[in-house]
Order: structure tokens, then C-alpha cells, then sequence
């Protein structure tokens, strides 16, 4: 038997993967999570008699494990998923951080903020069903993230007696069309939630499968967490002057290195200034280190006394983003009020925050057949659209393809703090529309 020290010794060495569940209201995504989590032995006594007195007073025989993920009130009423519920289990393979993303149309943006983070991304098909209009809209979401691994987990083979033809027919439908967006990597799973076919354990009513179950897939699919091989980059957080007897000239800049390796004695740069200057030491953890890489939380000091504050980016010399005023991304547009041509917004990038002013909205996607519909002049909630921002001062954006950390963004509103879009910076998997030849007609932000 496992003792408590050797499973935290196991999982202190397992590697951890994000993955976000998706999919047409009713296929059954709450019912996986829960059946992921019970037959894998990650829900608690305590949980399990919870839910199966829950499921006694609605009159049913068999505990409802879509009770373990769907938790909000009008949830377990409505027999839906409405928010986010993120879930955190482990096996002795690997360690989950689990989002299980609304259905409905209305919660787009939901699922958009689950898979912002996800390596990989379960999207579920009711074999009765089959490929509909949202089974495509959550793919169509998964390839503007970048979600490197896709899974097509088609449910309720036992509504169509496990037939073979019927999930092949579905695979080849989901396969062509995720892949004509970009998706690198689709895994087709044929699975009862309900009755527990292929989801932990492998079925014996589908002997012509011989594919890995969905928790075993989720176990062995590689990812990379080495993000020391992306381009180094350092969102300055604060700048540390102690100003003491013991410390009359220290000033380091403190913040978390989001990509890449920074070593003693580089050359850098300083964004957006582009001074430049050398790594003159590195502190972590109280000590002095030659090297130091993502995600930890350092402090740099350079050699040269430079102007540098919180919102700079300090990046290799031979390796810094593009500096630009004229951002031009794919958003989604979360706030329940509109996003206008014109509209003054901020744009928080990293640890900088600047003015701006949306100077337009070339085209709204169409996530059912990816057409684009041409300057919709605004974007209301859950829109997915390309926009055209100018900014008040010069940010070092990367695009979103090349790092999801420092090229994304948030639009929000200066008046009260709301977020109002998520943004992907660079182009989508879809064509980008020319924006209009900015106006003048602004003066009051003057830039």
C-alpha cells in the first residue's frame, strides 16, 4: 500500500497537465469530469455521500457525478454548466488542473477563459448527435488559443449500441474539420461517462477500439512545460531601492521571468526605451545565482544605471519583441456591454497598463463556417472579432502563436476597471481583413 510520504514523493516528481472540457449542452461533459474523478479515486467520502444524497432527492437510484463539477445553485437546478469549475486531481503518472467550460452558446467566453491556459482540450459529441454547430464553435475556440492537444471524446456509444460506423463517421467529420484549422494534434475516443466505457477503465462492449482510454491519454499525451526554450523575456514588477546603510546603491528590478534563460553577464534590453545595458547579478530566494529561467520570480540588477520601471520588458539584445503603437489581434469580447469603433479602453500587457483607443473592428468571426463578417462596427459578449488598437505609449508585444504569455492582453474599461475583451496579438487561423487608415478625430488622446 502507498504510504502518505511516498504518494507526495510520486507526485512531487510527476509532471502536471492543464486540459479544459467542452462541448454542445447535454453531451455530457459534468458526467465525465465526475466519472474521471471517481473512478480514478480523487473524490473525497465525504464528497461521494454528498452527492449521492443530492441524487436520492431527485429521485434517482445511481449517484449523479455531475454533481461533483457542477457546484453553483442554479447548476444543479438546471441540470447545466453555467461557470467555469475548475477541478485539481492527480494519479501516480500526473498531476490535473481540470476546467470543466460551459456548453451554451451565451457562455463562449467561458470556455475562452478554461482554454487560455489549457495544453489540451476534451471536446465532447453526442454520438446521436454527432458534429453540430457548437462541437465546431469549441473547435474553432481551441485552435485561436493554440491548444496544442485536442481530444474528440465521443459519448453515449451505449444510446447507439457501441456501433463502430457511427463513431467513424464522426471522427472523420471532427478530424477534417480541426484540422483544416490548424489543430496539430486530434485524438478520437469512443466512451460511455454514464456507464464508465473507455473514460478510466477500457470497455468490453467496444473490442473493436484498441485506442488508449481517456485517462490514459491524458497520462501519456506529451507536453512541454520548458518554456527556458522560448524567448527569454522579464515583465519588470517592481523596482526594489532599499536605500540602506547596508544597501546605499541597490536596485534591482524584480518580477517573474515569463519565458526563456537569463544569464550574468548578458546583454539586454530594455523595452520600450530599447536602452540597453548588461545582467549585472541575480537574486533568487535571498541568494546570488549566475542563471536563472521561467517561471521563477527574480530580481535583475544591471550594470548601468538606466530608467527602468514597472510595465518595462527586459529582453536579450539579439532576441527583443517588435515595439509598437498598432496593435492588431483577434479578441473576445467578455463584458456584457459592447465594444465600439472609437471607444477609449486600456490595455494591460504583462505588468504594463497604457490608454488606447480601438481604432476599428475589421470583421467578426463566424465560428460555424469560419466566414468573417465584414466591419461589424462593434462586438458584443461572446463575439469573436479582429480589432485594430492604438496605443497612448509603445508596447513589446510578442504574437500569440510564438508566446501565449507575453502575446496576449486585456481590453478594459478605464472608467470602472471591467475587463471587456481577451486579446491573441498577431494573426488568427482565419483572414485578416486590411483596417481602415486610422483618423484624427481623437485629439483628446493625443497619440
Amino acid at each position: 500500500m502507498t504510504t502518505p510520504t511516498q504518494l507526495a514523493e510520486q507526485l512531487s516528481t510527476t509532471t502536471l497537465l492543464r486540459f479544459a472540457t467542452a462541448g454542445s449542452v447535454d453531451d455530457g461533459k459534468s458526467t465525465l469530469v465526475g466519472r474521471l474523478l471517481h473512478d480514478s479515486k480523487s473524490v473525497l467520502t465525504d464528497q461521494l455521500e454528498a452527492v449521492e444524497d443530492a441524487s436520492r432527492k431527485r429521485g434517482q437510484e445511481a449517484p449523479d457525478l455531475a454533481l461533483l463539477t457542477d457546484g453553483l445553485r442554479a447548476e444543479r437546478e438546471q441540470g447545466i454548466t453555467i461557470d467555469v469549475a475548475y477541478r485539481y486531481f492527480a494519479t501516480t503518472r500526473r498531476r490535473f488542473i481540470l476546467a470543466d467550460t460551459p456548453g451554451h452558446v451565451q457562455y463562449t467566453r467561458n470556455m475562452v477563459t478554461g482554454a487560455s491556459t489549457a495544453e489540451l482540450a476534451v471536446v465532447l459529441v453526442d454520438a446521436r448527435n454527432g458534429v453540430v454547430e457548437q462541437t465546431r464553435r469549441h473547435a474553432a475556440v481551441a485552435a485561436l488559443l493554440r491548444v496544442p492537444h485536442v481530444v474528440l471524446a465521443v459519448n453515449k456509444m451505449d444510446l447507439v449500441d457501441y456501433a463502430e460506423p457511427v463513431f467513424a463517421a464522426i471522427a472523420e467529420e471532427f478530424t477534417a474539420y480541426a484540422a483544416s484549422l490548424g489543430v496539430p494534434e486530434i485524438t478520437a475516443i469512443p466512451i460511455s461517462a454514464l456507464a464508465g466505457d473507455n473514460v478510466v477503465e477500457p470497455s468490453a462492449n467496444m473490442d473493436w477500439y484498441g485506442g488508449p482510454t481517456v485517462l490514459e491519454h491524458l497520462e501519456t499525451v506529451p507536453v512541454s512545460h520548458d518554456l527556458t526554450a522560448c524567448h527569454a523575456r522579464f515583465p519588470v514588477q517592481y523596482v526594489i531601492r532599499p536605500q540602506t546603510a547596508e544597501l546605499p546603491d541597490y536596485r534591482g528590478y524584480a518580477g517573474q521571468i515569463a519565458a526563456g534563460v537569463f544569464r550574468v553577464g548578458e546583454p539586454v534590453t530594455v523595452l520600450p526605451s530599447g536602452r540597453t545595458s548588461t545582467i549585472a547579478g541575480i537574486d533568487l530566494l535571498g541568494d546570488s545565482v549566475d542563471i536563472a529561467w521561467a517561471p521563477q520570480s527574480v530580481t535583475l540588477r544591471l550594470a548601468d544605471d538606466i530608467d527602468v520601471s514597472r510595465g518595462d520588458l527586459i529582453a536579450p539584445a539579439n532576441d527583443s519583441p517588435a515595439v509598437t503603437q498598432d496593435v492588431e489581434a483577434t479578441v473576445c469580447h467578455v463584458a456584457d456591454e459592447p465594444l465600439t469603433v472609437g471607444q477609449r479602453v486600456l490595455i494591460k500587457h504583462t505588468t504594463r497598463t497604457v490608454k488606447a483607443i480601438v481604432k476599428d473592428i475589421p470583421s467578426r468571426l463566424t465560428l460555424d463556417d469560419l466566414s468573417q463578417h465584414p466591419a461589424p462596427g462593434r462586438l458584443v459578449a461572446n463575439d469573436i472579432g479582429r480589432v485594430v488598437v492604438r496605443t497612448a505609449e509603445p508596447l513589446a508585444l510578442d504574437a500569440y502563436a510564438d508566446s501565449r504569455r507575453t502575446g496576449s492582453f486585456l481590453l478594459i474599461d478605464p472608467a470602472d476597471g471591467t475587463t471587456l475583451s481577451a486579446g491573441m496579438a498577431g494573426a488568427s487561423f482565419a483572414a485578416v481583413a486590411q483596417p481602415e487608415a486610422p483618423s484624427d478625430d481623437d485629439a483628446e488622446w493625443d497619440f
